[in-house]
């Protein structure tokens, strides 16, 4: 049986302020996936980090409205 592992998905600014939580719980190893309207942001750059267990990514994320 697969551990579960703590999995976070966050959105940031470009200066670092945490704009959104979008994914905060222990999941199972596999593939999800999340819909996320940003309606209430600007169009810009946002840096989104993904935490699964010891793996952390932080990436840009471009948003064009």
């Amino acid at each position: 049986i697969p551990k579960s592992s703590y999995v976070s998905l966050k959105i940031y600014s470009i200066l670092g302020r945490e704009i959104a939580t979008l994914i905060n719980t222990h999941e199972k190893p596999g593939e999800y996936s999340i819909n996320y309207r940003p309606e209430n942001l600007a169009s810009g750059i946002y840096i989104y980090k993904l935490t699964a267990g010891s793996f952390v990514q932080s990436k840009k994320l471009i948003l064009l409205k």
